[in-house]
């Protein structure tokens, strides 16, 4: 196949603007030209990423949804990003079979109709906006099977879809990430830095425990990030920044656990396989998609939705977990040669029914 992968406009891939979506992206991609299929990728100016073939695209980068209210009017800024990347899909789409969008916005889901060639929209959070919930819907509607999420409970959020919906999780390449049995006493806590990952909770554990918490990932909200800060002076935190996958891995296995608080329906939790990729067991909040990838008392603990109380009680019954069992699980299940498998079947399924 020719596939034209177009990018999240919030941010330059390899920048961490972009969250989750932004390893997808790139796993999927390199996964796809290892077996054998042509491969462009459209994406914000700035964007590096090893060697994928990247067009970069220059404008004024799109507001991330989760700033957004649910009623808020779609909007774009002025010599849009968003806009100049769709406008170069429309001039070149002609030499591709397939389009993929990886961007949660409403401008790519309104042009599907008026492209040659089908589009595959990878919808990479759960509901966040009313107008974006119904564009999704109707083209869900209009175009049987191009509508894809990662777990079905991030495709719950979303109102009356039209079957088929397709529940392509997510994958690593496993090479990358190396299993530690004997872990040192502390805690890690991985992703975006703003709100809706409820950073606070992992400080309170931290602050209860006086187990340090590694803390990992893009600082999005600068003033939340000072507030939490400010609200838990006594917890043994140490912030390590954006840092790439090798530093990342490097840290995280020495850790005991990962701890997720999200405050949101998480469409996935990468951090998730990560961890469990290198033998790390992973608290969680019973909230989204990690409630899919975590087994609950084998390869970590879900926990009550916004309990304090309950991360710390599961920091004290990480001995219960095999460390090898969470690397076995990963290795099954999401590994990039099963990430390859549910993509390329996706694609294929739309290029078939096309009329």
């Amino acid at each position: 196949m020719k596939l034209l992968f177009v990018s999240t406009p919030v941010g330059a891939l390899g920048s961490g603007l972009g969250g989750g979506v932004e390893l997808s992206l790139y796993n999927i991609a390199q996964e796809m030209m290892r077996r054998g299929h042509d491969l462009q990728i459209v994406a914000p100016a700035g964007s590096a990423w090893d060697n994928l073939p990247i067009v970069q695209i220059s404008g004024n980068l799109q507001i991330i949804a989760q700033s957004l209210e649910r009623e808020a009017a779609i909007a774009m800024p002025e010599n849009s990003v968003l806009a100049n990347m769709w406008d170069y899909v429309r001039q070149v789409e002609d030499e591709y079979d397939l389009i993929v969008n990886f961007a949660y916005d409403w401008l790519p889901f309104y042009l599907t109709p008026f492209l040659k060639r089908p589009v595959a929209h990878f919808v990479s959070m759960g509901s966040l906006a009313d107008a974006l919930d119904q564009i999704i819907i109707q083209i869900s509607q209009q175009f049987s099977g191009t509508i894809g999420f990662y777990t079905a409970a991030q495709a719950a959020t979303f109102p009356e879809l039209t079957p088929p919906i397709y529940y392509l999780s997510s994958g690593i390449d496993l090479s990358l990430y190396q299993f530690c049995s004997e872990p040192k006493q502390q805690l890690a806590w991985l992703g975006r830095i703003s709100p809706e990952k409820g950073l606070e909770d992992a400080f309170a554990v931290a602050e209860s425990t006086t187990i340090p918490l590694k803390v990992m990932g893009k600082i999005q909200d600068e003033s939340y990030w000072q507030k939490i800060q400010q609200d838990y002076p006594n917890a043994p935190i140490e912030y390590l920044g954006f840092v790439s996958t090798k530093e990342m891995q490097r840290v995280l296995r020495e850790c005991r656990a990962l701890i997720m608080t999200p405050r949101w329906v998480e469409a996935f939790g990468n951090v998730a396989i990560e961890a469990l990729a290198c033998g790390v067991p992973v608290i969680s909040y019973s909230r989204g998609g990690p409630a899919s990838i975590i087994q609950d008392g084998e390869t970590g603990f879900l926990v009550e939705p916004d309990s304090i109380d309950g991360l710390i009680v599961a920091t004290k019954q990480l001995d219960r977990i095999n460390r090898q069992t969470c690397r076995d699980r990963t290795q099954k299940e999401f590994s990039l040669e099963a990430l390859g498998e549910r993509f390329e079947k996706w694609f294929v399924d739309i290029l078939n029914f096309q009329p």
